[in-house]
């Protein structure tokens, strides 16, 4: 079983100097007219791209879940190794879930859990927010 780091990723965030070395992620609602959906990306911090995203109406551990499967099945399609990539994310539940853990190990990717400050997840709550407006 996969062990999360504290906080692994905080000192990388900035210095990734290759693909698919750091990958943060997190989870948004957004109000709907038939109610909340969620949303789940993973944003590479070197191109400061998405490279992994899922949404669903109900908020569960299959959200966080989904989003690194859509981040790795493209790059093992193409042969680019994600082993190593470190995976950032918030204290949330579906971050610390068994299921998310085990997602984790299958492809070597180590999971990163922020030290619960308001900076550990700024680069995904500004896309989230940039998100929100535009869709608003």
């Amino acid at each position: 079983m996969l062990t999360i780091t504290a906080g692994l990723a905080t000192d990388f965030i900035g210095a990734a100097r290759g693909v698919n070395q750091v990958w943060v992620t997190d989870i948004t609602e957004h109000p709907t007219r038939e109610g909340k959906l969620y949303f789940c990306a993973a944003k590479a911090t070197l191109s400061n791209r998405i490279v992994g995203y899922s949404a669903a109406p109900p908020m569960s551990s299959r959200l966080a879940v989904t989003t690194p499967n859509t981040a790795v099945a493209p790059r093992q399609i193409n042969r680019r190794s994600v082993t190593g990539c470190i995976v950032h994310s918030d204290r949330g539940s579906r971050f610390r879930s068994r299921r998310y853990r085990r997602l984790l190990v299958r492809p070597g990717l180590k999971g990163s859990l922020g030290r619960a400050t308001a900076g550990d997840d700024a680069a995904m709550e500004s896309l989230f927010s940039l998100l929100q407006r535009q869709v608003s």
